[in-house]
């Protein structure tokens, strides 16, 4: 079955699969690759377990700036006044589903309510919302580690295909 659980075809004798090799991305490679895409997913602590929640967002400089609206599960990370921040990850990725080349990036660093009204209003016009949600806050995200892969094609490392 593949990813949508449909029927795989059963292969051709001879047939064989690309092989890949993963490559490490340094920093500004991660952050340029992150800046490509409007959609990741937002790793954060909620009642003292870890949560993900897919999100948008843009890169501005190294920062991942994210939208917040009230009463998601996301407020909870501009709520508590006595912390100036929290530790969060934020992932992205693009994975062709019939290759399997792409790349993925996992930024983790520390998340601060953007508290500049003008900034929360220009972010507002950049961050196009996925759902019908008004904004009430922005996060900002500032990376102290960027890592990340690319998964490539390498053709040295053709390999026979297992059957079906």
């Amino acid at each position: 079955m593949d990813h949508e659980g449909n029927p795989l075809r059963a292969r051709e004798a001879g047939d064989t699969v690309a092989g890949r090799r993963m490559r490490e991305l340094d920093r500004a490679e991660g952050l340029r690759l992150l800046s490509t895409v409007s959609l990741g997913r937002i790793v954060f602590t909620q009642h003292a377990l870890p949560a993900v929640r897919p999100v948008n967002h843009l890169v501005e400089g190294e920062d991942i700036i994210v939208r917040i609206h009230g009463g998601g599960a996301l407020a909870s990370l501009t709520a508590p006044a006595d912390v100036s921040a929290v530790v969060v990850a934020y992932e992205a990725d693009v994975i062709d589903p019939v290759t399997h080349l792409g790349w993925s990036v996992v930024v983790t660093g520390y998340a601060r309510a953007v508290s500049d009204a003008d900034e929360v209003d220009r972010y507002a016009h950049l961050l196009r919302p996925w759902v019908a949600h008004r904004m009430t806050s922005v996060l900002r995200i500032r990376p102290d580690l960027v890592t990340g892969f690319r998964l490539e094609a390498d053709p040295k490392l053709s390999v026979p295909a297992a059957r079906a």
